[in-house]
């Protein structure tokens, strides 16, 4: 069945290239809407649909459109798109992949110099051309030649949440064949790293014949590249290429570690294995000619001296050393988690009302939440000014009478303006109880420009936490130009936090920062930055790359209870707390 993103990344698409097109604006705007809807539903559309649920009641959607999701749901079709592809020039879909490129952009490339390939728009930008057009410059030339290079080079990858939706109901679908003992999905999904190739999957069973049948059966194939007795190969309708491997019992710990990588780990592993005389492959364990282990992954380990080592941190960067000190992590788990402190309701650009949110949350087992709508400079998602979040605090007030062992939390995500100054009074401010501080506009700041604006802003005793700090998105918008080990000293000296923004489209921190953080002492907050209901489960993908950098649960702010988060929230300059 056709998943949420990718009806969703249809309708994206289409809107795009309608833009491109210069067709209606509110056209266009209809269909992001609706793309924005169904990301957002709490469950898949074509459940809701086969429930004989009316789409067309949700907001934002409509007789239209609804109808439209119901087409691509049962045909895996939507014609509108396919005519207006049919109707493009190849390469104005192309350059939708670059980053920094939108469709205005697009259309005036296209039109006044003719571009034809990504080559032509890399030659352009290389001689220069693209700087004299209007509406573009230097910069903006840079990061186009930037992107298309990243777009030539490194082939299309997805999102590890995009990959995930598609990846675990066919995992799902494997587990149900008859006679398939094991089922488990390897590679760089299961390191959880922020952006997979495609998805590597590993079978145990007695009859191989049926399962690979089953499995290029499967309804999303759309073409089956390779096929054997014990490994296939198929493209699924998105694109994404999956390749199955069956393995016998005695091997499957074996096979599920080599495939799961990443490739230096693996070859650190085996190098200790032949000091020890052994051999260790995807097969097994060997001494000599003799299977001595591998059907279980921790047999691996224990062959080579080693306690298990958690996937996500099988990089080769300083985790067999850590295992054979004793000094491995003790991961943070999404259970971990108290509450979350970066949350958007309808008074700005969120989709649920204040009560929806907490209802929503403390049906997930939260202990408290922060409500931080944006602050009035963002004037298009309809931030609050002074009266506006003076009432939602009131609004607030009242919630938490009602409530024992819940607590709503006073905040406001807050664009930190180019001087580095808030946009709200500061008296107002400091009766918030927290203070998440964004940068939204004019990221294309140079590198020494960004990091002093974000530097002066958290000398302020308003500043709490620094969300999404490079403004990434990924896949689409490159990280700012930004001193980031410069940022995390101040924060340490300030006693500011970071934000690990859970957001699949942003991961932002990286996993490399995330552990740079936790070697200076600073904290992080993992928060979901929610504008639906279903955008509260985010955090889990904040937990997978907080666990790839390294972070435990004294690393995180909100692992505390509300007592010991307040007393952080006041900050305590010069001392990581």
């Amino acid at each position: 069945m056709i998943q949420n993103t990718e009806i969703a990344r249809r309708f994206y698409r289409l809107a795009d290239l309608l833009e491109i097109d210069d067709a209606n604006p509110f056209r266009v705007r209809a269909y992001r809407e609706a793309a924005r809807v169904v990301e957002g539903l709490p469950e898949n559309a074509g459940d809701m649909i086969a429930r004989g649920e009316d789409l067309s009641r949700l907001r934002g959607l409509g007789k239209d459109l609804s109808g439209k999701v119901r087409t691509l749901v049962e045909t895996g079709h939507l014609p509108v798109l396919e005519e207006a592809e049919a109707r493009m020039p190849p390469v104005l879909v192309e350059l939708m992949r670059v980053a920094g490129l939108g469709p205005k952009r697009i259309r005036s490339l296209y039109q006044r110099l003719q571009i034809e390939t990504t080559d032509d728009l890399l030659r352009a930008a290389d001689a220069h051309h693209i700087r004299e057009l209007p509406g573009f410059g230097e910069k903006t030339e840079q990061m186009i030649a930037d992107g298309v290079r990243r777009l030539q080079s490194s082939g299309r990858r997805y999102r590890l949440a995009d990959a995930e939706r598609v990846a675990l109901p066919l995992l799902d679908y494997l587990r149900a064949s008859p006679g398939v003992h094991l089922a488990e999905i390897a590679g760089s999904f299961r390191r959880r790293r922020e952006t997979v190739g495609d998805i590597d999957l590993l079978v145990c069973t007695d009859d191989s014949p049926p399962v690979m049948q089953r499995f290029v059966d499967y309804p999303e194939v759309a073409h089956v590249l390779s096929r054997g007795r014990t490994r296939a190969t198929v493209q699924l309708r998105d694109g994404m290429q999956v390749d199955l491997r069956v393995v016998p019992e005695a091997s499957f710990g074996a096979a599920l570690h080599y495939f799961t990588g990443s490739k230096p780990h693996n070859i650190a592993i085996r190098r200790r294995g032949i000091q020890r005389k052994l051999k260790i492959n995807e097969y097994g364990i060997f001494q000599g000619a003799h299977r001595i282990g591998g059907g279980e992954e921790r047999e691996v380990f224990a062959a080579v001296g080693l306690p298990f080592i958690p996937p996500e941190l099988r990089e080769d960067s300083g985790e067999i050393t850590a295992a054979e000190a004793g000094r491995l992590p003790h991961l943070v788990e999404l259970k971990d988690l108290r509450g979350d402190l970066h949350i958007h309701t309808r008074a700005s650009d969120g989709r649920l009302s204040l009560e929806a949110v907490v209802t929503a949350a403390r049906a997930l087992g939260h202990e408290y939440i922060a409500i931080t709508d944006h602050s009035r400079h963002a004037a298009l998602v309809h931030g609050l000014d002074p009266k506006r979040l003076e009432a939602q605090m009131a609004a607030i007030d009242r919630l938490n009478a009602q409530f024992d062992g819940f607590t709503v939390l006073k905040g406001i995500e807050m664009d930190i303006l180019e001087e580095g100054s808030p946009d709200l009074p500061e008296e107002l401010l400091a009766r918030l109880d927290v203070r998440v501080c964004s940068i939204h506009y004019r990221l294309d700041l140079p590198r020494e420009q960004q990091t002093a604006r974000v530097l002066r802003a958290m000398e302020r005793p308003w500043f709490n936490i620094l969300a999404h700090p490079t403004g990434r998105l990924i896949g689409e918008r490159p990280p700012c130009e930004i001193d980031l080990e410069r940022i995390i000293r101040a924060a340490r000296d300030t006693g500011c936090f970071l934000e690990l923004n859970s957001q699949p489209k942003r991961l932002d921190l990286d996993d490399r920062h995330c552990r740079l953080a936790k070697e200076y002492g600073v904290k992080v907050a993992i928060s979901s930055d929610t504008h639906s209901e279903s955008n509260l489960r985010f955090l889990r993908h904040g937990i997978d790359q907080a666990r790839r950098g390294w972070l435990e649960p004294d690393d995180i702010i909100n692992t505390r209870p509300l007592a010991e988060l307040m007393r952080l929230l006041r900050r305590n300059p010069g001392h990581a707390p």
